[in-house]
């Protein structure tokens, strides 16, 4: 259960841009690639991800809305975090519209990820310098990534 819960964190993180296993369209590579990580704006990042992940588990209908949300393009998780004054407030405290945060997070991520050896890929990016942000703040930030993962997962 707790690896199924972990590859749903997963999923989501990337699904605004790895959509149904399609190769992500060219306007998302250009954004992700555009996206300047800093360190401020990693920690903005995987902070609002934690309090929105901890928000959607507490939901009533987390178990039915999860396979919609997977399916959803960015345009309609736009939209849902923008009707929703809790993910909206959650931005807000952290200094991010919804549009920094749908193309932060997977530009985070797969940052992270290539710069512990996976390689880019048709829905794997990431420019040169936020590889190399991300491998010089790998051991602040994964552990502060896992934390906020975490948060989907059952207590033991």
């Amino acid at each position: 259960m707790r690896r199924a819960i972990l590859a749903v964190v997963l999923a989501c993180a990337l699904a605004p841009l790895v959509h149904a296993q399609m190769p992500m369209s060219d306007e998302a590579r250009k954004q992700i690639l555009a996206y300047q990580l800093t360190l401020p704006r990693a920690n903005q990042l995987i902070a609002a991800m934690a309090a929105l992940s901890k928000q959607m588990v507490t939901a009533p209908d987390f178990k039915e809305r999860m396979p919609k949300l997977m399916k959803m393009s960015n345009a309609e998780r736009k939209a849902e975090i923008e009707k929703d004054p809790k993910s909206v407030a959650i931005l807000k405290e952290n200094k991010l519209t919804s549009d920094e945060y749908l193309v932060g997070v997977p530009a985070l991520r797969m940052a992270m990820m290539m710069a512990q050896g996976m390689p880019a890929s048709a829905n794997v990016v990431a420019s040169s310098a936020n590889v190399a942000f991300a491998k010089a703040n790998l051991a602040e930030l994964q552990p502060k990534m896992e934390a906020a993962e975490g948060v989907l997962l059952p207590k033991k």
